[in-house]
């Protein structure tokens, strides 16, 4: 077990053949790779089911002795700057790369149908490889210098796969919008480093606690500034994990492929947020006012999700405002010091959340094909209804996901969100009554989604079909034998 965790380091390299492999094959023989691309599917997903062996042998090794293991070597040799990288594994690490892996792994196997027809699909699996490596960096670096690297390195990739069909213009300013409002929380996040080594020393996790701790104790720094600098630190999962005030760029960066979305936005991408948070929390938890805003954050961001998934339309655009509702539900955990419920819902909602929308993808394939390739139709809950006919199998799984992100027992979300929700009482009255309530919102929208896209009729409403200039209404009763059709 020594022998595995000392070649830990290999973790986030495993899967980084394709990319490389991809960007050679495409550049030596072009003709030759694109007729065989879907090939690359098979080392994509192998490379990564490695990395799900290791990570499990990591993580069974991390129940049985819940023991640290960290490895770091010097990367300049100055008197005056000692800069080190390395990787850290301990029972987070563990988690959050199970977590990554197993979720997509799932990407991967539904993008090779999903992306079939698409002339990007080498370029898609390039892109969701790296941004694999990317977050498995992530999650086993030492300190928070090697943290930022791969925060930009997680951020790159996210610009690159919302804007993914980047000669839509909308495509093309949502991915911006995102880099844009990213950009602001990261600037945040380097400042916060920056302060913090220059108040330590330090950017080694171990160490930078410990000084901190101390000097607070024997208050020889400056609260006032370690509070900023900390702050400063949440200012980089604030944009990335979607809270107020920046989460605008969530809905929009739905204009990616749908795997995309349950990969990126559902159940990875917006989790480094929450996982800086928790890996920082030793420096929070001694900074009353920073955990104090941490839930105050948490607790907005949770009404405010919710309440704008009530108003939506689009059916992935419901989900990703859904998505941030639930990340406010595990930033307020984490602002109360309620570490093991914050991680225990970021796991039920990542795969539920998942489910979710490879779900939506499929609703979205079967009603393409009833009204042609149109986003702003085929993604319209208005106009669905009836689908269960087309996809059986699909609302089942969707039904179980709505039935576990309500919280409705025995399914995931119910036994981790309770114990969120049970934390609040004992901290704020108001808080819980708050939290509760948009609980029962979550309820209303989610099945709202789910009776808007399997129940009832069937109604679209579109213009020109076949070459008509006249605005035509199609009603399908798909309860029964024959679909009718009435164009005005």
């Amino acid at each position: 077990m020594e022998h595995t965790h000392q070649s830990s380091w290999i973790i986030p390299f495993i899967p980084f053949p394709v990319p490389v492999l991809i960007g050679v094959g495409l550049f030596l023989f072009p003709t030759a790779t694109k007729n065989l691309r879907r090939m690359w599917a098979f080392p994509s997903i192998f490379l990564l089911t490695m990395v799900i062996i290791f990570s499990i042998d990591l993580s069974i090794h991390q129940i049985n002795k819940s023991s640290i293991y960290q490895y770091v070597w010097s990367w300049t040799l100055n008197n005056d700057l000692s800069l080190e990288f390395g990787y850290l594994i301990d029972s987070l690490t563990s988690i959050m790369s199970i977590l990554i892996t197993t979720v997509g792994i799932l990407v991967l196997i539904y993008s090779d149908n999903y992306m079939f027809y698409d002339q990007g699909y080498l370029r898609f699996f390039t892109y969701m490889t790296f941004f694999n490596i990317s977050m498995l960096g992530l999650v086993t670096s030492s300190n928070l210098i090697q943290i930022y690297i791969f925060w930009e390195l997680v951020g790159m990739c996210s610009y690159l796969l919302i804007g993914f069909w980047f000669t839509r213009p909308i495509a093309a300013n949502a991915c911006q919008k995102a880099f844009v409002t990213n950009r602001v929380g990261d600037f945040g996040l380097l400042l916060g480093i920056l302060g913090l080594y220059w108040i330590t020393g330090s950017l080694e996790f171990r160490d930078l606690f410990q000084i901190v701790n101390n000097l607070i104790y024997k208050n020889e720094v400056n609260t006032i500034f370690v509070s900023l600098c900390a702050l400063l630190l949440f200012c980089g999962s604030v944009a990335k994990s979607a809270q107020f005030p920046l989460h605008v760029w969530l809905p929009d960066a739905m204009e990616g492929p749908t795997p995309i979305s349950a990969l990126i936005h559902a159940a990875t991408m917006v989790a480094a947020g929450i996982f800086l948070v928790a890996r920082l929390l030793p420096l929070f938890i001694v900074l009353p006012s920073i955990m104090n805003a941490i839930s105050f954050i948490g607790i907005i961001t949770v009404v405010l999700g919710a309440t704008l998934a009530i108003a939506q339309k689009d059916i992935k655009k419901d989900l990703a405002y859904s998505t941030m509702s639930q990340l406010g539900y595990m930033m307020l955990a984490l602002g109360m010091g309620s570490y093991r419920a914050a991680l225990f819902h970021l796991i039920t909602h990542a795969y539920s959340k998942a489910l979710l929308f490879l779900g939506s993808g499929s609703i979205i394939h079967s009603m393409e094909a009833i009204v042609g390739y149109s986003p702003a139709k085929s993604q319209n809950m208005v106009l669905m209804g009836g689908l269960t006919k087309h996809v059986p199998v699909t609302k089942t799984a969707f039904l179980i996901g709505t039935f576990s992100l309500c919280g409705i027992p025995p399914f995931a979300c119910f036994w981790s969100k309770d114990e969120i929700l049970n934390n609040s009482w004992l901290y704020s009255p108001i808080f819980a009554i708050i939290a509760c309530s948009t609980a029962g919102l979550t309820a209303f929208y989610m099945f709202r989604i789910y009776l808007l896209v399997f129940e009832g009729y069937l109604n679209i409403h579109f213009l020109n079909f076949n070459g008509r200039k006249n605005s035509s209404f199609y009603s399908i009763s798909l309860w029964g034998k024959e679909g009718k059709k009435k164009i005005k």
